[in-house]
């Protein structure tokens, strides 16, 4: 019998408003290499950070629609701006109406808010992010459904992702940013133990998030645990995982120029790779 298009298995889609998402890539590929995955960056349209809802739906929704032309059947919005401001509404109005019945469109602040709560012992956590992930209150929200006994304290680093993309993020002139923006999360609240870096760039910062954070307060990066929820999601949706090919492959594709995107992405993946020009609409 022939397979429906729709149904045929097709590569895990990854997508980013640009690189950072590469961060997340990474640690899902380090736990499950043997899928294919197909990484799209819309580099030519970032950041998404400061622009409305409106628009950064649909961003979104123009970059899903077409990793699902290219044979995903599962997406990650590895983006915190995307999965705050868009995830939910692609979800409940666009996926019912979209063809095939084996679409999923997956973000990344619900696994992290699911770490938490495991992780703080003085139950008091900070969110460092830009100012639309914090702006839409999505991690507060989160965490509260899960664990309504902890308080959550964020503050926008407008400056962050600037520093990461211009290279700047292990130079001298980015202590300034990040001292500024942790100190003014712990002033918030003195009583945070646990950090949650709600940005994919951040970890590119990391030695000078260490550097002004006190030791008694963990800092969490959300790679790792986006990696394994993924992993328990297709163990426990297997419609879903017999859907995704199992090559080993990864594929980058960019909105901006392919020469562009693998000088930057080598920043995030420590290695040389090739991408692709694509046109979103």
């Amino acid at each position: 019998m022939k397979v429906a298009l729709t149904e045929k298995p097709g590569p895990i889609g990854v997508f980013d408003s640009g690189y950072g998402g590469l961060t997340i890539l990474h640690e899902i590929r380090q736990l499950m290499p043997q899928y294919d995955y197909l990484y799209l960056g819309d580099n030519a349209r970032t950041p998404y950070g400061t622009r409305s809802f409106e628009v950064v739906y649909e961003f979104t929704r123009e970059a899903v629609q077409k990793l699902f032309d290219l044979g995903c059947h599962l997406v990650i919005l590895a983006c915190n701006t995307a999965s705050a401001k868009a995830l939910k509404t692609i979800q409940q109005n666009d996926l019912p109406q979209m063809e095939g019945e084996t679409r999923r469109v997956l973000g990344v602040i619900r696994p992290t808010a699911e770490c938490i709560g495991q992780i703080t012992h003085s139950r008091h956590v900070g969110i460092l992010a830009t100012s639309g992930t914090i702006s839409s209150g999505s991690y507060p929200l989160e965490i509260r459904k899960l664990y309504p006994d902890i308080v959550v304290s964020g503050e926008a680093c407008p400056m962050w992702v600037p520093l990461v993309e211009n290279y700047e993020y292990d130079s001298p002139g980015a202590d300034y940013f990040v001292e500024k923006r942790i100190g003014n999360l712990l002033r918030k609240d003195p009583a945070i133990d646990t950090i949650i870096l709600g940005c994919t760039h951040y970890p590119l910062l990391l030695n000078k998030i260490l550097k002004y954070t006190p030791r008694n307060v963990r800092i969490v990066p959300q790679g790792e645990y986006v990696a394994y929820s993924l992993k328990d999601y297709l163990q426990r949706h297997t419609e879903i995982e017999t859907l995704c090919t199992q090559s080993g492959t990864c594929r980058f594709l960019t909105t901006e120029s392919p020469d562009k995107f693998m000088e930057s992405a080598s920043i995030f993946l420590r290695q040389h790779v090739e991408a692709e020009r694509v046109v979103l609409e």
